[in-house]
This record gives C-alpha cells, sequence and structure tokens, in this order.
C-alpha cells in the first residue's frame, strides 16, 4: 500500500479527520505497517500497551479472558481504531484483539499518539467521544446482563 492510501485511510478514521493531510502524512510515514493473518493476534490482554492501531482493512475480534476461557465482546473492522485505552490509561490491555480475516494496520506508538493528541486538540475530543459512547454501551450492556441474571435468579 502506498503511503498516500494509508493517509487516506487514517483520514476515514473518525480519530483523525480532522487532522491536517500534512501531519497524516507524517504520521503514517513514521507508523509500522503490520499485516495479520487470520488468526494472528495484534495484542493480547494483559500485555503492557505501548501502541495502537489503525485499522486499514479486515477485521477483527475483540476477546477478554474468563474462567471459562476467552468470549468475543466485540468485532472492529476498517477504519477502526484498537488499543488507544491501554495508552491513554497507561494501563495493561484490556482485551485480545484477533484478526479474523486478513487484517491490514498501521502501529502507532504511544509517543507519536500523544504528540498527535497534543498538536490537533480536535483529535483528543474526538478520542473522548468515541471512549464516551463506548462506555455508554457497554454500560447498557451491563445492565441488561444484570437484568437477565436477575430474572434467571427469580
Amino acid at each position: 500500500m502506498a503511503l498516500e492510501d494509508e493517509v487516506g485511510a487514517l483520514r476515514r478514521n473518525p480519530l483523525f479527520a480532522k487532522v491536517s493531510p500534512s501531519k497524516l502524512k507524517l504520521l503514517a510515514f513514521t507508523s509500522e505497517r503490520i499485516d495479520y493473518e487470520k488468526g494472528q493476534d495484534l495484542f493480547h490482554m494483559g500485555d503492557a500497551s505501548d501502541s495502537a492501531f489503525a485499522i486499514i482493512s479486515g477485521s477483527a475480534d475483540v476477546l477478554i479472558d474468563t474462567p471459562n476461557g476467552e468470549i468475543k465482546v466485540a468485532e472492529v473492522k476498517k477504519n477502526a481504531f484498537v488499543g488507544e485505552i491501554g495508552i491513554i490509561c497507561d494501563v495493561p490491555r484490556t482485551a485480545t484483539i484477533r484478526a479474523c480475516e486478513h487484517l491490514e494496520t498501521l502501529k502507532i506508538t504511544k509517543e507519536q499518539f500523544f504528540q498527535l493528541m497534543a498538536e490537533f486538540p480536535d483529535a483528543a475530543i474526538e478520542v473522548m467521544r468515541v471512549l464516551g459512547d463506548r462506555l455508554t454501551d457497554t454500560t447498557a450492556e451491563l445492565s441488561l446482563a444484570r437484568k437477565k441474571i436477575q430474572d434467571i435468579e427469580s
């Protein structure tokens, strides 16, 4: 994939939509391009968080470890950004990300990500919106799960 294609892929991600083309070009150039095949993991739950990934093409499962094994909690697709929670909160990975098919990514280091957020507050605000949306969805799912448990126990 050419550099211009990577810049276009970043631009289609809502987190980077307002970043100038020259900054996106620099980000794409300094990021590491990594392809994964079906079944390969980008990272594992509990690993140290040192980077995030922009998904250029393909899809991946979001898996969490439980006493009964892994559970799929979501799927991420083209234009998604994964791994940012760990680098923003400076915590270990909160989930495992596994390719469902051939997956093309740009690996963005923690330092690159924070530099971009510092230079583009609009991007930082968009990150907060995305994280807020995820929290809202998770809270709704948790409430539904608790209700189902209560119904079963009744």
